[in-house]
């Protein structure tokens, strides 16, 4: 592969451009980068992967959109939170598809046994063999992308998590607990369960603030993922998208 030299205006040779930005046929694994920041998946069956993810695919594949909570109260609290969840798609057939968002980091990660908490805005795609389960936080509901609920991965399988910039690993020991901003944690080892709190004393240098500051707080043994980027959505920051929804939380 050559690389590109651009012209003097900064144009480019539009052979050296197409020899540059081609497709790469690296046959092997599901999952396969094509870039940094694009994922390739070859589908033989099913995987699973974030809503609204996908930019293009070939060959013959069904996109579903897939409920992530069942049961009555379940189902109400999905809908109530529908705005700051990001549900999952299962895709199917036998083709590949190629995924990708906002312009984020994709880590591939190969799980042999492992369980993993991922953020719920930054888990980007899964093998069907990995096994997922929706946990709700409690008392942050409208607080910030992907912190009102995470995906936690186990077993065998491949799985793509996201991360604006390059992500940082921290380890967490029994003698020295982590605090985390949400709004940057991407992911977390299987054995931590993180504690909420709240903080209004923090609320200049902890983040962007906006009033009640959160932190995460981990305690035992394990690691945390963090990118350099705080993640916020529309309405979040510091202000609850809708009246009401925190009421449904103890």
């Amino acid at each position: 592969m050559t690389n590109m030299t651009p012209g003097a205006d900064g144009s480019y040779n539009l052979r050296d451009f197409l020899v540059q930005t081609a497709e790469r046929d690296n046959p092997g694994d599901v999952f396969e980068l094509e870039s940094s920041k694009m994922l390739e998946a070859r589908v033989d069956g099913r995987i699973w992967s974030k809503l609204g993810a996908m930019i293009a695919y070939k060959g013959n594949l069904n996109f579903k959109r897939e409920g992530t909570l069942e049961g009555g109260l379940m189902k109400a609290l999905k809908r109530a939170v529908s705005q700051e969840m990001s549900p999952l798609a299962k895709i199917e057939g036998r083709g590949v598809v190629y995924l990708a968002d906002q312009g984020k980091e994709v880590s591939i990660l190969r799980l042999q046994g492992d369980t993993l908490n991922v953020s719920g805005n930054d888990l980007l795609a899964f093998e069907d063999s990995v096994k997922y389960d929706i946990t709700m936080h409690r008392r942050i509901a409208g607080m910030a992308a992907g912190g009102l609920f995470s995906v936690k991965v186990q077993g065998h399988g491949l799985v793509a998590i996201l991360s604006h910039g390059k992500p940082l690993t921290l380890r967490v020991t029994p003698n020295e607990p982590l605090f985390t901003d949400p709004n940057a944690t991407v992911a977390w080892s299987g054995n931590l369960t993180p504690q909420l709190r709240v903080d209004s004393s923090l609320r200049s240098i902890f983040g962007r603030g906006g009033g009640e500051t959160y932190q995460m707080v981990f305690q035992g043994d394990g690691f945390v993922v963090v990118q350099p980027y705080e993640e916020f959505e529309q309405g979040v920051g510091g202000e609850s998208k809708g009246g009401g929804i925190s009421d449904l939380f103890d």
